[in-house]
């Protein structure tokens, strides 16, 4: 008999869909494309060599003038100041804008337009890595966004060391959205190939990460609902349901949309990630059902959360 679990929400940015002709696409997450579920794999401790990262603050970034708009308006719409918006485009006349006319927005804590570093607190929770099989290994680095802001372009390099301190391998670990909501948190992930020594130990250390600002147009807002999932006897796959919903106030349909599964075992270890894709188009206001499976690389599931993006 199968154990059906309502899910909790994780905001990123959302969209959804015409249910009729949405098509979903796997993403190719290694983990369920290479790994062999391994109840017993070692969990080797890890070392943070930065948990906490510079993130710059954005550039400014460019608005195209559409019909019917104003400075006022677009200074409200990006949360600006009129004033540092007309700083910013000092040969741009306000009484006579072109449609088409090209502006630049500046960054709410930016507004002269340069990239500076902004020192941001980036914990990291944990360190997990299971040994494959083949002499491979899998390495999850939960990571946790505790600013008021969404943040992007988060990666970490991972560095499997061996018993005597030397370098074995190394890689650069992504999320697997783009984005990172406030308050949430979703863990990075790199696979290292075989031949790996069972007592390689990874050493972690945060590379990057930049804040998004309210407004940014290359993300629509939205949410999930009716989540839930319904484990496998086994314990070692779930499947996953729900909807995705675009925001009525959307600017702008969706073109891709992504939401992932993130697994935690019973001791809230990261046992599993996978991605769901659709790139059928969602309007505002609509919604989108998903359906897919995460499994476990070692252990039983305990709980899962979901993520969701959506990109115009």
């Amino acid at each position: 008999m199968r154990k059906s679990i309502v899910l909790g929400m994780l905001f990123a940015a959302a969209c959804g869909a015409n249910a009729l002709q949405a098509t979903s696409v796997p993403a190719a997450i290694k983990p369920y494309l290479t790994m062999t579920a391994s109840p017993s794999a070692a969990r080797p401790d890890g070392l943070v060599v930065s948990a906490t990262t510079p993130l710059p603050v954005p550039t400014p970034f460019t608005y195209t003038v559409k019909p019917g708009d104003t400075l006022g308006q677009l200074a409200l719409k990006f949360n600006v100041s009129l004033s540092a918006l007309m700083a910013a485009n000092p040969n741009v006349d306000p009484n006579s804008m072109s449609i088409g006319q090209t502006l630049k927005i500046p960054s709410p804590q930016n507004l002269s337009g340069a990239s500076t570093p902004t020192p941001v607190p980036f914990p990291v929770r944990q360190i997990t890595c299971f040994p494959t099989a083949d002499r491979g290994m899998w390495c999850f680095v939960l990571i946790y966004n505790d600013s008021k802001y969404v943040l992007e372009d988060i990666t970490a390099q991972i560095t499997l060391m061996g018993a005597t301190g030397e370098s074995i391998a190394s890689q650069t670990a992504t999320l697997p959205l783009d984005i990172l909501a406030s308050h949430s948190a979703m863990p990075l992930s790199a696979y290292f190939a075989p031949a790996v020594p069972l007592n390689a130990r990874p050493q972690v250390e945060i590379l990057t990460g930049i804040q998004v600002q309210p407004g940014d147009p290359r993300y629509l807002p939205g949410s999930l609902q009716n989540t839930a999932v319904e484990m496998d006897p086994s314990g070692l796959t779930a499947q996953v349901n729900g909807q995705v919903l675009l925001a009525a106030s959307a600017s702008t349909a969706a073109k891709l949309i992504w939401v992932v599964a993130i697994a935690y075992d019973q001791s809230q270890a990261v046992v599993g990630v996978r991605r769901w894709e659709s790139t059928s188009g969602l309007s505002a206001g609509g919604s989108l059902p998903f359906s897919f499976v995460v499994s476990s690389i070692a252990g039983k599931i305990s709980r899962v959360e979901l993520a969701v993006e959506a990109r115009p």
